[in-house]
């Protein structure tokens, strides 16, 4: 049996644009413009919304309660991060979220992009460190949340003697992890349901689903974990429009904003690997997939760009060797939630019988 295609949406809680370089572009970030693009997601039928968690984005899991709270169907894909909350408050946080909203919460496990930033909010612990305290920090929620008592745990990094919580969640939450180092790797096989990648050529993810595949075998879980991508998207009705949108996006950009990205970034493997990217193919790793936005964004800076039948067709090439999840981001990101969904979503259920889940109306 196929498995299911999901569709996420980015939630832009540090503020929307369409002009990098223009500030009166900017779209500051409010109650007002969380609701438009989490209502315009919900209506353009995506499962989930990601809550990003960088310095200059709102609060994520307060973001997202409100956001919940305003849907009916739509899941949040909030945060955990290790180092900012104990195991046992993230663990009773989750199961609360869970029951109040009726199911609709996932877990994105994240260990930060920058060690600047880690550094200024306190977090004093390297990246592999980050990532064993990840380990333990999902190991005891894990428990907590399926244990029929209460939960004991020796770590490097925790202790716990008779811990328990109140509410039990509805059932574990999914987890998701975007990482590409052989750290981020390791976790996912063990305990991620889907790790998501940033854009790259199909043939290089395809071997990297092979590797982590083989990594979560060693953990009983080969058949367990699923892949994905996460990526801009850029839909116009002609090909030409796309691009006179994306050029839109970076124009006036400066040399500094991308000195920025290039350095206070660096020790992310994920953006090392997208600013490689950039190096070696210039502004095109494929027809459609345009690395201009790595100019001015970390994280997922590789952008679809095309007409719905070209956009539809580089998605594809992603959904033939093995992804199966899609976590996308488009400019502004309400429009560009309404345009995929009216737009790409019906070509990929038509040439993916079965497997897009059919629109549901809100009532």
């Amino acid at each position: 049996m196929p498995v299911p295609l999901e569709f996420g949406w980015f939630l832009p809680t540090s503020g929307d644009t369409t002009c990098y370089g223009d500030r009166d572009a900017f779209v500051a970030p409010s109650a007002d413009l969380f609701d438009r693009v989490v209502l315009a997601a919900e209506a353009a039928g995506f499962e989930y919304f990601l809550v990003p968690v960088a310095a200059t984005c709102w609060e994520a899991w307060i973001s997202s309660a409100m956001a919940v709270a305003k849907t009916q169907r739509i899941k949040a894909l909030v945060a955990a991060r290790p180092g900012y909350v104990s195991p046992v408050q993230l663990a009773k946080m989750a199961a609360a979220f869970d029951q109040l909203s009726g199911g609709r919460l996932c877990l994105n496990l994240i260990a930060g992009q920058s060690d600047a930033e880690a550094l200024a909010e306190g977090i004093t612990l390297a990246k592999e460190d980050r990532y064993a305290l990840m380990d333990e920090d999902v190991s005891i929620m894990k428990a907590l949340w399926t244990a029929p008592g209460s939960v004991h745990f020796e770590g490097r990094f925790h202790r716990l003697k008779g811990a328990r919580i109140a509410p039990q969640p509805s059932r574990v939450p999914r987890f998701y992890l975007g990482g590409g180092s052989m750290d981020a790797w390791e976790i996912s096989g063990k305990h991620s349901d889907v790790h998501l990648f940033w854009g790259d050529t199909p043939t290089r993810i395809a071997d990297n689903i092979s590797t982590i595949r083989g990594i979560a075998a060693r953990y009983g879980r080969g058949d367990a974990i699923g892949f994905g991508m996460r990526l801009q998207i850029l839909c116009r009705e002609t090909e030409a429009e796309a691009w006179d949108a994306a050029h839109e996006l970076v124009r006036d950009v400066t040399e500094a904003q991308t000195r920025y990205i290039r350095t206070h970034y660096a020790s992310s493997a994920a953006n090392q690997r997208v600013q490689q990217l950039a190096r070696e193919h210039g502004e095109l790793i494929g027809p459609h997939l345009w690395t201009g936005v790595t100019r001015v964004r970390p994280g997922a800076g590789i952008v679809v760009v095309g007409n719905p039948d070209q956009c539809a067709d580089t998605l594809q090439e992603f959904i033939d060797i093995g992804c199966t999840s899609f976590c996308l981001s488009g400019y502004l990101h309400d429009e560009e939630a309404t345009r995929f969904g009216r737009w790409v979503r019906p070509l990929l259920a038509e040439r993916n019988p079965g497997r897009v889940p059919a629109m549901r109306a809100e009532g």
